[in-house]
């Protein structure tokens, strides 16, 4: 097809038939507490894995089950096999859901599906619950015949970091095999247009501790000649950035993003940020918030002012989160983080770095033709051009999946748009997205099947 030609009118047409019943069927997987954070959850996220196993087989999809790791929330798997030679495409999905937070927040009640205004409302809705309807979809589409091979994996365990994700990939290997894997746990530039996630920062954080005594004196007595652990640690932290705001640690990997720019405006409103907040750093937003290291101070260990006493405080703590650049290996980061805090520390108090996790970054490969199948269908189904995006977030799991099939490109797409309020309250999902991303799934599968062929 070319560049600016219309979605394929019969993979439309499928679709618009029978998502009805998709959007059902999401409203009935967003009711299932499927909250994998705790484990009082445990049966909810079993159910909504046996459900959406059975969605799945009635999909369309063979061989389906729960695929079981000993102390692990289940993956469930399902295959539809394409025409002899042609390519597997392994489309991942999760099915597990962040708690709800503060229900007084929520204009819905979380669990129960609400459409308004043609937005669905609820926890799940766009993360990521609407990317197991999107598998579904486009295995209906083709009515049990597919133009490639499908193998759709779906896991119960991302929202906590995905701890057995490696060890399921490593045990179903053979069953999990494929040609390329797609990733339906991203979002879109805006509603209206789709994107692409090119690149993921990565993850170090660590437990920051300054010591100055082992044990408090009267600030009376003692304060004015020797200094307390929260001032000391207070300026040490002031030493991670510059004045302008960039990050201050030297060797992590930076880079500039100039061909896009992001609505700092609307970005601030989504943050609630206070009337004249200012940005910290240089450069484009794009660049300030996928391509350069973040650095945040997420925790402190200190006595709250309700307990304060005139008392030089002996030892103070603070949990810092650095977000990498595509390209950073964890390692080095940690070792700059590390000498930085260690130079930088003031007035001979003692310090201790515990670093407590950690994640490598993501930068997909430029070309490959499940890749160019994909933003062929996505630009089949929106009418536009996918913009290709990074993101400032991190997904680790990215990584288990290229140590175990390095031979098969991961892409990363997906369904909600920036005003989805992913991991807040009133999460909501719009449904003509959703629509489109089955189409556009469609049509790439298509297009990677029969690489010359209109879709």
């Amino acid at each position: 097809m070319s560049g600016d030609s219309p979605a394929p009118e019969d993979l439309r047409e499928a679709v618009s038939s029978f998502f009805p019943e998709l959007v059902e069927d999401l409203a009935g997987l967003v009711s299932i507490r499927s909250i994998s954070a705790s484990g009082s959850h445990a049966g909810e996220v079993r159910r909504a894995g046996e459900e959406c196993a059975r969605l799945l087989a009635e999909s369309g999809y063979r061989d389906v089950r729960l695929l079981e790791v000993e102390g692990a929330h289940p993956a469930v798997y399902g295959h539809l096999p394409g025409p002899e030679g042609a390519p597997t495409v392994l489309l991942y999905a999760h099915y597990d859901v962040q708690p709800v937070g503060d229900l007084e927040v929520w204009e819905t009640a979380p669990f129960d599906a609400v459409v308004k205004e043609g937005r669905m409302y609820g926890r799940g809705t766009a993360d990521d619950k609407c990317g197991v309807i999107a598998h579904l979809g486009a295995a209906r589409a083709f009515s049990g015949s597919p133009p490639v091979g499908m193998k759709v994996f779906l896991e119960g365990e991302e929202e906590i970091g995905s701890p057995n994700l490696e060890a399921f990939l490593e045990r179903y290997e053979d069953v999990l095999a494929c040609d390329a894997v797609v990733i339906a746990d991203a979002s879109n530039w805006a509603v209206g247009v789709p994107a692409i996630t090119t690149s993921l920062r990565g993850l170090v954080g660590c437990n920051v501790e300054v010591r100055t005594a082992q044990l408090g004196g009267h600030s009376g007595v003692f304060g004015g000649l020797f200094p307390d652990a929260i001032t000391t640690l207070v300026r040490l932290l002031s030493t991670l950035h510059d004045e302008e705001g960039d990050v201050a640690v030297q060797g992590l990997v930076r880079s500039d993003v100039t061909d896009l720019e992001m609505p700092v405006e609307d970005l601030a409103e989504n943050l609630g940020a206070v009337a004249g907040l200012e940005t910290i750093g240089t450069g484009s937003a794009a660049s300030r918030l996928w391509t350069k290291p973040a650095i945040s101070v997420l925790a402190v260990d200190a006595p709250p002012i309700s307990d304060a006493i005139n008392l030089l405080v002996p030892v103070a703590r603070a949990k810092v989160s650095v977000r990498t650049a595509p390209g950073q290996d964890p390692e080095s980061a940690r070792q700059a983080l590390s000498d930085h805090l260690r130079e930088n520390l003031a007035w001979g108090a003692q310090l201790s770095v515990e670093f407590v996790e950690e994640a490598e970054g993501f930068q997909q490969v430029p070309s490959h033709p499940a890749i160019d199948a994909w933003r062929r269908g996505l630009e089949a189904a929106w009418g536009v051009p996918p913009v290709e995006k990074g993101e400032g977030g991190t997904i680790p799991f990215l990584a288990s999946f290229a140590r175990v099939f390095p031979d098969a490109p991961l892409l990363l797409a997906g369904i909600g748009d920036p005003s989805s309020g992913i991991h807040a309250p009133n999460e909501s999902l719009d449904l003509g997205e959703l629509e489109r991303a089955i189409v556009a799934e469609a049509a790439a599968l298509r297009i990677l099947g029969a690489p010359a062929a209109q879709p």
